[in-house]
């Protein structure tokens, strides 16, 4: 972390990613308080942020505990003394060498994920092959789609169980689900019934593991809108929720947390007026932003991220992004006179800077190497925080 002399906004090259510590060290104790009230602890995927800094604060007053998904994020958050981290994606024998060197170089555990015997027995072979241990979690499907095993396909979970114990350098950990299809139901209602058929489904693949004869010690669940949502977690022992760190639009447009929560905003500067086609023109574009319009599912008027002045994050009535080129924006705004694009230029001059609330933060802060840490709606930055990118870890092979 480098600390500043309260530079000013305006004085920062644009795009530039800035991270408001108020926002962002109350949503890190309300979700603490809600793995405490059920009892579950937390392991904060940090996939969103990238961030030591934000790892710090996730993780205060617990174990230390973290989800990662990229070898890079590994690797940066070892080094920095987080060394209990999953690995939430799918393992591929590629992988094991770096892991195992991360492992040695920190004193790291790093706990893989499958979902097939083929992937858990030729990553052991690779394992064996540098003398690597590793534990494992079976990922199990909850309804997602994406990956994983069925919780009462007992034929597959045994046989991927009974491949880790066999291998001689895994240990079955025990099971992990995610319930990604949670960001597209609609309704808090909706979310509530899928974080108990997440919980359910879980332990009851850890049921069936425990029955047969293998020990299950960690039962793992977590999106965002099921960590907020769940109404209970019997069974389970950790949660894995990342993106309610920063918050987004994608999550206010489902009723999972308020504007006022989202801590991640990206600031731009205005480089033009075009009055033929009533355009602001900032210098943050597709890369700065990206272009997802997940929250547009939900909520109508939002284009590529709403926008804000500088020094706040309080959306301006009837504007947004409307389109965006690599490295141009465009601000639009509602109506389509020449009256409302002058009103529109005047708010908005030339030179000036605004604020623009992404629709899904972790989208918008990856290709970013930095945060410009604010406090509140002040009009200067305080700190600097530096974050992983990419994919991969130092050294061989990087």
């Amino acid at each position: 972390m480098t600390q500043l002399a309260h530079t000013a906004l305006g004085e920062l090259t644009t795009p530039a990613l800035l991270l408001d510590s108020t926002v962002l060290e109350r949503n890190c104790e309300a979700m603490a308080q809600r793995a405490a009230h059920h009892g579950v602890a937390l392991r904060p995927h940090l996939k969103t942020s990238k961030s030591a800094e934000v790892a710090r604060l996730a993780t205060r007053g617990h174990s230390g505990a973290i989800t990662v998904s990229t070898l890079a994020e590994v690797d940066y958050f070892a080094r920095h003394g987080f060394l209990d981290l999953t690995y939430a994606v799918g393992i591929s024998a590629g992988k094991i060498d770096a892991l195992h060197r991360i492992q040695l170089a920190h004193a790291a555990r790093v706990t893989l994920l499958a979902d097939r015997v083929e992937a858990v027995r030729a990553a052991a072979a690779r394992a064996r092959a540098i003398g690597a241990t590793f534990r494992l979690l079976i990922e199990v499907d909850t309804g997602g789609g994406r990956g994983g095993v069925a919780p009462d396909d007992e034929e597959a979970l045994l046989a991927i169980a009974a491949e880790v114990q066999r291998s001689g350098s895994l240990t079955l950990a025990g099971v992990l689900t995610h319930a990604g299809h949670s960001y597209h139901a609609e309704g808090l209602d909706a979310i509530r019934a899928i974080a108990e058929t997440e919980r359910a489904g879980a332990v009851q693949a850890a049921g069936r593991l425990r029955a047969a004869g293998f020990t299950v010690d960690t039962v793992s669940v977590g999106a965002t809108p099921t960590a907020v949502c769940a109404e209970r977690l019997d069974g389970v022992t950790e949660m894995r929720p990342g993106v309610y760190t920063f918050f987004d639009l994608d999550q206010a447009a489902r009723g999972i947390c308020e504007i006022e929560d989202i801590a991640l905003s990206v600031l731009a500067t205005v480089i033009g007026h075009n009055p033929r086609s009533r355009r602001v023109l900032i210098d943050a574009g597709g890369l700065a932003l990206s272009k997802d319009e997940s929250a547009a599912e939900f909520r109508d008027g939002l284009g590529f991220g709403l926008i804000c002045k500088a020094d706040g994050t309080t959306p301006l009535a009837g504007l947004r992004v409307a389109e965006l080129h690599q490295e141009h924006g465009l601000i639009a705004c509602d109506g389509d006179s020449d009256g409302a694009a002058q009103a529109m230029f005047d708010a908005l001059p030339v030179g000036s800077r605004v604020r623009i609330l992404p629709h899904h933060a972790c989208m918008t802060a990856a290709p970013y190497d930095r945060y410009h840490v604010v406090r509140g709606t002040g009009a200067s930055v305080y700190a600097v925080w530096g974050k992983a990118h990419g994919w991969h870890a130092a050294g061989p092979g990087a």
